[in-house]
């Protein structure tokens, strides 16, 4: 395996990204030795929040999501998947399997970082990999938000959005990562923005990562990743701690995804869900309107008044760092509804149901 990896000089000065990196070597059967970005921002001690980007982006994302979440006294951990941001990059196409990048982060955040009572949020491919590891360890992750993702099996057709998309990301001549993403972008990005989003990618030979990430979703009932998405489809359906959707109305690909969540797992029962009006992804180059996504994050113990405490107050607007399929202009933390029959305090013991990785 040849492994590219972006020298330090195209990450420095960033626009608005002040974080300092942390690293860990993982060592994958089959594949070797990489190694792995992640931010890692607030106390140690602090409550886990795991954000999870997608495709073609990386950690530089969440640069505004995270400082207000840290002044809170949450722990932010933002992981680069292999082949994105300041991760390693396999230069081969053939050295990216859907299984790969779900045991590269499992090795990163269950093993390495040992993450657990781990508050999830996860987009695009963050949530196709990041809903592995609820299912492969539901014990570890105290609530989960999604937003414009999936959990594709390929037993359902895929639209014509996103199939349009996987054949543009194989055959186009050139794959301009920070344009991608300014074409799907309500706000109107600076040059420097977009820079920093072509800044793991000096040219061609570090993108196969982030041109292939496309061709793996399943979408025919016999994919190599359909089985495995099955068995965590069945665990997730018994998933029943908080699961709150924040699902945008004008996504040609995962507009009406959420449904699907509320409908199987139990733990969108017991939330309030948030239907962001006009916002897309960067699957269409012409967004309309400006929109504004308040997450919510329930106490993982409404009995904790420190909890409660840090999670009520809403967070002042800030500006969007989020422009992928995020892309919100306001960030708002808050408990919900502090009722107890609304937000359990979670189980603590018992047998938990896992899906195998």
């Amino acid at each position: 395996m040849h492994v590219m990896r972006t020298p330090d000089a195209f990450f420095n000065s960033l626009e608005s990204f002040n974080f300092a990196p942390h690293y860990e070597e993982l060592s994958v059967a089959e594949v070797g030795a990489l190694r792995a970005h992640f931010l890692d921002e607030g106390p140690h001690n602090g409550e886990v929040v795991l954000l999870m980007h997608g495709e073609p982006s990386w950690s530089y994302l969440y640069r505004k999501v995270i400082p207000p979440l840290v002044e809170r006294g949450f722990r932010c951990i933002a992981p680069d998947l292999i082949g994105f941001g300041r991760s390693d990059k396999p230069s081969d196409f053939a050295d990216y399997t859907y299984a790969r990048h779900v045991s590269w982060m499992e090795e990163l955040l269950i093993h390495r970082l040992e993450l657990d009572n781990i508050t999830l949020f996860c987009q695009d491919w963050g949530g196709l990999i990041g809903l592995r590891l609820v299912a492969a360890y539901p014990e570890r992750f105290a609530r989960v938000i999604v937003s414009n993702t999936g959990l594709p099996t390929g037993d359902q057709p895929m639209s014509k959005a996103f199939m349009a998309w996987q054949e543009y990301s194989q055959t186009a001549k050139e794959f301009n990562v920070g344009g991608i993403i300014k074409g799907g972008c309500v706000t109107n990005l600076s040059p420097e923005i977009v820079a920093a989003y072509n800044a793991p990618f000096p040219d061609d030979t570090y993108k196969a990562g982030a041109r292939v990430l496309p061709s793996l979703v399943p979408t025919r009932p016999m994919d190599p990743a359909s089985d495995a998405n099955r068995a965590a489809w069945d665990v997730l359906k018994g998933f029943k701690r908080p699961f709150i959707c924040a699902f945008s109305d004008s996504d040609p690909i995962t507009s009406g995804g959420d449904n699907v969540f509320r409908k199987l797992v139990p733990g969108c029962a017991s939330v309030d869900h948030i239907t962001i009006a006009g916002g897309d992804t960067l699957y269409k180059r012409i967004i309309p309107k400006r929109w504004q996504l308040s997450l919510h994050l329930p106490s993982s113990d409404i009995r904790s008044t420190e909890a409660y405490r840090r999670l009520q107050p809403a967070v002042q607007p800030i500006k969007s760092g989020s422009e992928n399929c995020l892309l919100s202009t306001r960030l708002s933390v808050q408990h919900g509804d502090s009722d107890p029959n609304l937000h359990p305090a979670l189980p603590t013991s018992g047998k938990v149901r896992r899906a195998p990785l």
